[in-house]
């Protein structure tokens, strides 16, 4: 489009050349010289093959020609501008027309083919649904009718457009009311899962090439052959397969490795150059173990699959990967918290000392080191050092030998000299002057091998491995100081000036701190926190399982080659051992036990189930954050809500109990960094006028007007204009020519630059703000809902960009437009990317007390629903179901987002907020029996029932008999034993479609009586298939007390060829008085009374609510989003639409408001309140007052009466305390605990105390001597030699377990009795 200033210009030549859309020119931005394009938001235009003909031509080229003439006729020739402008005008219309025809192709996120937009707020999009014909035809006619439209509108108003104003289509966004677009955009290419799948994909695409490669890994050498080695020179995964005991391997996909109780994994390929014998071998493509493979990740099947093509597989479309299948369970790598790597932190330690700690972290070695500030000295600590050693004394080591050098790095300022005074008399005192003095003494102080941890070692592994131990102290010390102490800083060739430098940087902070000039650091500020991912985590398991697959090899190489006298050359390639690598991922993965020796990492619980209860459980579990902080510890600071989190975690979505605060989960739009390249950051940096550190005295870097520049903790140089290098690296990030993620933040207080290009940083995307004004425009979101752009493209243009918690901190974030001024830098993209997943489910939630919030996150999780839209085909341990979902009428952008509509769970029931009949008091609901009728709540539970057919060592193995004949039994076909196996098929298998009772038989098994021996019992070798083998039934019972239908059968086999047998068992379950129900805004009640219909209220139409909620439940929560949902909800019943409900939606248009709603009610003949008169059901009278109905989304909990009640008379004891058992599942008793004993105490019913603690417990009769007061045997005292004494007395059995386990400590008790 022309400028403001070129179209007001005059004269026909030069308004045509200046409206030429292609003409470049070149802008220079602060130094910066880069092309640009008067088209800058289609960047990939082809000129030559779209090119329309010029002003000038004769006649207008198309017919499309003739309606921009007259469209624009109001500002044509008749206006202020001439007609060259005018023809310009319409030839770059004319571009811009064959530009989207050339360019517009329909690509939509998610499955290939399918479009992830829903059709409400989305029309543009769904344009070839409503209208036909081409997508470019619509997309111009859609751009040509907005224009008139406007225009129409401006004149009927009396104000004409202005020569000068810009056209609407390059117009910023004038309102919130269009930026929420940009959502679905972003969480396609930046989705919920996402931050899993990258960094799975990083790991198996670059970081296994990296370790294979390592110089410590990538060859192995014998010590018995000096000619022998074994070289790795590539490394990759293949593609998804499963190996059975054959050795046939055939394509996988990862519905059936959950039925075949499989491990979705794919080979692990290197290619090799070995010796054999004396031969020079290449081998390409062996394998050396398995790999667990992500779902939707590159090396996964369902990757870029359309919905027809996922329906083949019987996968879910709509289900986010991220997740593994390990032996047919689904596991998820939870997303680990962790203090950053390479960055100081400044805090006081449990001594009350100013300590600086640093945890280096690198491919080589983890370790961590302090400096502290005790007694007014300051001394370095690491694991590798016996002991404390003064600082002063280091940098000496290091040959920095003058203690006026060591004073100027940290600073010349006096309370900085003062504070270092003590600290330089230390050497003084220990009579070292040299470098050589302070090795000898630094290597003295060095731990023996014996006693080193695996930390100074090199975590685990034997000290050689590293370096050399050398004959004297002083060559000790200097390897130590180089490659242990502060390992993330480089030391090259023994130059020890950039590790001077970065502590003499510490040390000035330490002191900083000390004379009050700053402050300690916030280990809570999430800035300082870093999230480790599956692929991290995955990263550091595959490295030492591979260092350990080659020490085993190494080993056997040895051994073979020791031998003198071989009868054929060593192939190397037969000693591989598949199943280290294979075992220990699986292992891992299975257990979620991160046991890596190699770094000292023992970590418990990294892996968890994917919770199936339902579809926004799983989401919720993929977008979970763990904290490893101890959760029994009762400390506020780390559970608290930060400031820094806000955008990045949930506000609302994080446990109750223990775990509150420590478990959280991400915001909808945050992302999670992964690793990137350092050196063209670092190049970059030099090129913008950062002085190299190496080149700087200690005066010039601790100057008043240097900044000191940090490169991902490491200190790169100093800069003079810090402002200037900041937003040169700013606008060369938006020019696409740094990482997105490239965070650069300015530090004024410590005068440093942070660059951080490392992973685990939390960022999420911000709009820039330019002069006041937002750069996003209409054109930006026509091209990205056309398919002629992306959020890529944005980025580059400097339109959006992700920024992480530190540069937040020099950001001005605005969080509506009429917030902006012309000191903002961002613009939120809308209010409701603040909540996360669940969270944002939640309708009007700013209107909400927040604990609500908070219960409500944890009880969508357990609604039930939808699971999958394949939950029918799986056959998983537990499924709960919905019968007759529903779309809520209530809904939000986030719920859009995650196709919530498709994959629902819950019902919407009309309520009345009334009190009724008394059963509905503390919470309890009134449910209507004919809605149960017709389906209200109704759901279905599958349980899985398995049994394998295993194959024993000696070649036995289980077998499926025939189910027994009725005249075997007594009673024939009325026999009670007999009626547990009628529903088994001839096989032995129970029968599709048949009711199961109570301990019913499923599978008629039987297994050998001997598993182990070859022999039989006459001493013959047992030969499998030709005898009988003498076995035990051994079949599976339906355990249950609740009557089930088999819903499926399934015959499969398992990696190990053991045949399984997955039976699924179905229950329909209608709601009654104990089930638990929720609406979206954390109001759970039970139901108390389920009433006939003809006994319920009623309105003028004969309506009869669903469901009676008591009023009192509304003053003391404070949900007043509940009362707007209703109202809201009531008006899109009878406007037939969905109403909306967005986080701070009512400005931005994203929800609506009670004033709207009050008007559609009024126009549909209702009240505006919602409040409706009623009519009791019982008398036919009106009630006294208005009641408050309308529709308000329920979910029915999965908490059900059916599967908590419990009761028990005789049962099961515990063999060691024989007392009841404890637990349902167990058939347990009820337990009177401490406080129901105090009550029954204070009652004074001590018989009633008797009976049930005693007498219908663990009652026993045991013999005791009245004399020495000791149980002995019946009629005689062995400790009296006599039995005259010896009586019975009645007592708890656990009571005399207590004597005598403390007898056997020594101790006697005596029981002193006396006659009654």
């Amino acid at each position: 489009m022309p400028s403001r200033r070129q179209r007001s210009t005059g004269g026909a030549s030069t308004s045509a050349t200046k409206a030429d859309p292609i003409a470049k020119q070149n802008t220079k931005i602060d130094g910066l010289t880069k092309q640009t394009n008067k088209l800058p938001y289609y960047p990939y235009f082809n000129k030559n093959k779209c090119r329309a003909k010029p002003p000038g031509a004769d006649g207008p080229t198309s017919l499309s020609a003739v309606k921009v003439e007259e469209g624009d006729s109001a500002n044509g020739v008749n206006g202020s501008d001439s007609s060259d402008e005018f023809l310009a005008k319409a030839y770059e219309r004319m571009n811009m027309e064959a530009e989207i025809e050339y360019r517009c192709k329909p690509v939509y996120g998610g499955a290939v083919g399918s479009n992830p937009f829903p059709k409400e707020g989305f029309d543009h999009v769904h344009a070839v649904d409503l209208k036909g014909g081409s997508v470019n035809e619509q997309a111009r006619s859609i751009m040509i009718e907005k224009e008139m439209k406007m225009e129409e509108e401006k004149k009927q108003s009396g104000e004409e457009r202005e020569a000068h104003n810009p056209t609407p289509v390059d117009a910023p966004i004038p309102t919130l009311r269009d930026k929420w677009r940009l959502l679905p955009h972003f969480l396609r290419m930046r989705g919920l899962m996402r931050q899993h799948i990258d960094s799975f994909n990083h790991f198996v695409t670059v970081e296994i090439k990296k370790i294979v490669k390592s110089p410590s890994a990538c060859e192995i050498r014998s010590e018995q052959d000096p000619n022998f080695f074994l070289r790795y020179t590539d490394c990759w995964v293949g593609e998804p397969n499963v190996e059975d005991d054959s050795y046939l391997s055939t394509a996988s996909t990862p519905f059936q490795c959950r039925l075949r109780d499989c491990t979705y994994s794919a080979p692990i390929y290197v290619n090799i150059i070995y010796v054999r014998g004396k031969q020079r071998v290449k081998k390409n493509g062996v394998q050396i173990g398995r790999m667990p493979v992500m779902l939707r990740s590159t090396k996964c099947v369902l990757k870029d699959k359309s919905e027809s093509q996922l329906a083949s597989m019987k996968e879910c479309p709509y289900d986010p990967g991220g997740y593994f299948v390990i032996k047919g369970v689904e596991k998820v790598i939870l997303m680990q918290e962790q203090l950053s790597k390479n960055r100081v932190i400044i805090e006081e330690d449990n001594k009350k000392c100013l300590s600086a700690s640093i945890t280096s972290s690198t491919h080589e070695r983890k370790s961590r080191c302090n400096i502290v500030l005790k007694s007014g000295k300051l001394y370095m600590k690491n694991n590798t050092l016996g002991e404390d050693i003064p600082i002063v004394l280091v940098l000496k080591a290091m040959g920095m030998a003058n203690d006026q050098e060591i004073v100027q790095m940290v600073g010349d300022e006096k309370e900085i000299i003062d504070q270092m005074a003590l600290s330089l008399e230390d050497c003084d005192k220990l009579g070292i002057k040299t470098q050589r003095q302070a090795l000898k003494y630094v290597g003295l102080k060095i731990r023996s091998p014996d006693k080193r941890t695996g930390l100074a070692s090199g975590g685990g592994r034997s000290r050689g491995n590293w370096f050399r131990r050398p004959v004297n102290p002083e060559d000790e010390a200097r390897e130590v100081l180089a490659n242990v102490v502060l390992s993330h800083v480089p030391v090259k060739n023994f130059d020890f000036r950039p590790k001077c430098i970065y502590i003499g940087h510490v040390m000035r902070r330490i002191l900083l701190v000390s004379v009050g000039k700053a402050k300690l650091d916030d280990k809570d500020y999430y800035g300082n926190k870093r999230l480790e991912l599956a692929g991290q985590l995955l990263s550091l398991l595959f490295e030492d399982l591979f260092k350990h697959f080659n020490k085993v090899l190494k080993k056997e190489a040895d051994m073979v080659l020791s031998k003198p006298n071989r009868a054929a050359a060593f192939d190397v390639t037969k000693c591989f051992r598949h199943d280290l690598i294979t075992q220990g991922m699986v292992t891992a993965i299975s257990t979620g036990n991160w046991v890596l020796k190699r770094f000292r990492m023992d970590r418990a619980g990294v892996t968890q189930v994917l919770s199936r209860l339902s579809y926004i459980s799983a989401l919720g579990m993929m977008t979970r954050v763990n904290s490893q902080f101890e959760k029994t510890r009762k400390v506020s600071g780390p559970r608290s809500l930060q400031p820094s989190q806000w955008g990045m975690l949930c506000p609302a979505d994080t446990p109750e109990g223990e775990a509150c605060g420590l478990v959280k989960n991400l915001a909808l739009l945050s992302h999670v960094t992964t690793d990137e390249e350092v050196e063209p950051v670092k190049r970059l940096c030099y090129d913008c006028g950062v002085v190299d550190i190496a080149s700087l005295t200690g005066w010039e870097i601790n100057d008043p007007k240097s900044y000191l520049v940090l490169l991902n903790g490491l200190v790169l140089g100093a800069h003079l204009h810090p402002k200037k290098l900041v937003k040169q690296l700013r606008i060369m990030r938006r020019r696409g020519m740094v990482g997105e993620f490239v965070s650069v933040y300015l530090h004024k207080k410590q005068k440093t630059v942070h660059i951080a290009s490392d992973g685990g940083r939390v960022c999420r995307p911000l709009l820039v703000i330019e002069d006041g004004k937002t750069k996003l425009t209409q054109v930006h979101l026509e091209a990205l809902s056309m398919g002629i752009t992306n959020i890529q493209d944005l980025l580059k243009q400097g339109v959006v960009e992700y920024v992480d918690v530190n540069e937040e901190n020099n950001c001005l974030v605005a969080v509506t437009e009429k917030d902006l001024s012309s000191k903002h830098t961002h613009l939120e993209i809308d209010p409701l990317t603040l909540l996360g997943v669940v969270a944002g489910l939640i309708p009007f939630p700013h209107h909400n007390q927040s604990p609500r919030n908070t219960y409500q996150s944890a009880m969508g999780k357990q609604a039930m629903g939808t699971v999958s839209m394949n939950q029918y085909e799986r056959i998983d341990s537990l499924i709960y179901t919905m019968v007759y979902p529903m779309k809520p009428m209530v809904k939000t952008r986030t719920l859009d987002l995650v196709n919530f509509d498709n994959i629902p769970g819950g019902q919407n029931a009309c309520i009345a907020v009334m009190s009724y009949s008394g059963y509905d008091i503390e919470d309890a609901i009134v449910l209507n029996k004919a809605s149960i009728d017709r389906g209200f709540g109704r759901c279905m539970v599958l349980k899985k029932q398995q049994c394998a057919l295993r194959k024993f060592p000696n070649g036995t193995r289980d077998c499926l008999e025939e189910p027994p004949d009725v005249s075997m039994f007594h009673d024939g076909v009325n026999d009670k034993k007999y009626k547990r196996y009628k529903d088994l098929d001839s096989d032995g298998i129970v029968s599709v479609g048949t009711e199961i009772d109570p301990l019913s038989v499923l599978v008629n098994k039987s297994s050998p009586k001997d598993v182990t021996s070859a022999v039989d019992a006459n001493g013959q070798m047992i030969i499998p298939g030709e005898q009988e083998t003498p076995t035990r039934p051994t079949p599976v019972l339906y355990k249950s007390n609740v009557k089930s239908y088999v819903d499926k059968v399934i015959l499969t086999s398992n990696e190990n060829e053991s045949h399984l047998i997955k039976i699924c068992l179905r229950q329909t379950r209608r709601p009654e008085v104990g089930d638990k129900f929720s609406s979206r805004h954390g109001q759970k009640g039970v139901c108390g009374i389920i009433v006939e219909q003809a006994d319920m209220p009623f309105d003028d139409h004969g309506t009869c609510p669903d469901l009676i909620m008591n009023p009192h439940g509304f003053p003391s929560r404070m949900t007043v989003g509940k009362l707007l949902e209703l109202v809201v909800g009531k008006a899109g019943v009878f406007e037939g639409r969905q109403a909306y409900a967005s986080a701070f939606g009512e400005l931005e248009g994203n929800a609506d408001t009670a004033e709207a709603a009050a008007k559609a009610l009024i126009a549909n003949g209702f009240n505006y309140s919602g409040k409706d008169p009623l009519y009791s059901g019982t008398s036919g009278n009106p009630l006294d007052a208005y009641i408050f109905t309308g529709p308000v989304f329920y979910q029915k909990l999965k908490h059900m009466v059916l599967d908590k009640m419990h009761a028990r008379a005789k049962g099961p004891r515990a063999v060691l305390t024989r007392q009841p058992t404890e637990g349902r599942s167990r058939d347990g008793g009820l337990r009177l605990g401490e406080m129901e004993r105090d009550c029954l105490i204070a009652f004074g019913a001590s018989n009633l105390i008797m009976e049930r603690l005693m007498t219908a417990s663990d009652a026993f009769t045991a013999n005791v001597c009245m004399k020495c007061g000791l149980l002995q045997y019946k009629n005689w005292c062995q400790f009296c030699r006599d039995g005259e004494k010896v009586v019975d007395i009645r007592l708890p059995y656990a009571c005399k377990l207590l004597f005598q386990e403390l007898q056997s400590m020594n101790v006697l008790p005596r029981l002193r009795l006396t006659d009654v």
